[in-house]
């Protein structure tokens, strides 16, 4: 059975006020339109109960990326800085972390993804959660594919729906 084909379970698809959550993945380097990334991607997105916006910018210097990085955060959004110096969290934990800032009221997330040469003291400090994907070094494409398909799995862990197996 295709997961696309099951009826919604997103319970937790709304914070406590009422609110759609929103979550805004910022990057640095654009993914092309019909690469298999964008599919995987796009795939994540559409399968999503909450609403998925990327904004992203080219290659630059990192005071430029900064710049854009910072300068994109939503007003009120929580911010989740994706980084190697971060805490390295199973899904499960995230997906907690996030149903609590539910349950008190936020209804935005954002997922900031550095260049190449990762991000700036000043982007790290702006986070409200620093996270690392491992000790890996990804392609920031391929990045955001893994990191859309985590949120996915975050809305299914909170939920209850069985995608997620631990």
């Amino acid at each position: 059975m295709l997961l696309t084909s099951l009826p919604p379970l997103f319970i937790m698809s709304k914070n406590k006020t009422g609110k759609k959550m929103k979550v805004t993945i910022i990057a640095i380097g654009k993914c092309k339109k019909n690469s298999p990334e964008a599919e995987i991607i796009a795939e994540y997105v559409k399968r999503s109960a909450w609403q998925v916006c990327i904004k992203e910018a080219d290659n630059s210097t990192q005071a430029e990326e900064a710049k854009f990085l910072q300068g994109a955060i939503p007003a009120g959004a929580k911010v989740i800085v994706l980084d190697e110096r971060g805490e390295n969290l199973k899904s499960l934990e995230l997906a907690h972390k996030i149903e609590n800032w539910q349950i008190n009221g936020c209804s935005e997330i954002c997922f900031l993804i550095g260049g190449a040469d990762g991000h700036l003291p000043e982007t790290r400090q702006r986070a409200d959660l620093l996270l690392s994907f491992g000790k890996l070094t990804l392609p920031h494409i391929l990045m955001r594919a893994v990191l859309a398909e985590q949120i996915y799995r975050i809305q299914t862990i909170i939920n209850h729906h069985p995608y997620h197996r631990e």
